[in-house]
């Protein structure tokens, strides 16, 4: 049986608009943006340089900056010079933070756990095997593009 090969891509775009969907509403019930969300599970413990920010999440700086001062004006991170480099600026979170940053890893921890209780470890090791598969073939197309 032959598969039609514009269903992959219709798939990982629906899959992922229904996913995107479902975190944006939970993140709304706590008054937060998935971006938030996101920035609060990446920041360590010790702060985290503002412009390691960006390049893990994908944002584009001015975005990122609207991102931040969202997060200081709700009182979830402060910002700080680095002893060793004035330079830099650290990302830190605040007791707020790190109270809604529990919250956000325990919905993504429950529904990963509930997705993990749904597939068996055979399929999930064959379903990321073709996405980390299909991520190699966007980087290449990145680089036809130079979108680097």
């Amino acid at each position: 049986m032959a598969i039609d090969s514009t269903l992959y891509d219709f798939a990982v775009r629906h899959s992922w608009h229904r996913l995107s969907r479902m975190y944006n509403q939970r993140a709304l019930e706590h008054d937060i943006t998935i971006p938030i969300g996101f920035i609060l599970m990446i920041v360590e413990k010790e702060g985290t340089p503002s412009t390691q920010l960006g390049p893990k999440m994908g944002m584009e700086p001015t975005s990122l900056s609207r991102t931040l001062k969202t997060m200081e004006d709700k009182g979830y991170i402060i910002r700080t010079e680095d002893a060793k480099d004035k330079r830099k600026v650290l990302i830190s979170l605040t007791e707020a933070g790190i109270s809604m940053r529990k919250i956000v890893k325990d919905f993504i921890i429950g529904f990963n756990d509930k997705i993990a209780t749904s597939v068996t470890p055979k399929k999930m090791a064959i379903f990321l095997e073709v996405i980390n598969q299909v991520d190699e073939l966007i980087d290449e197309e990145y680089k036809t593009l130079n979108l680097q």
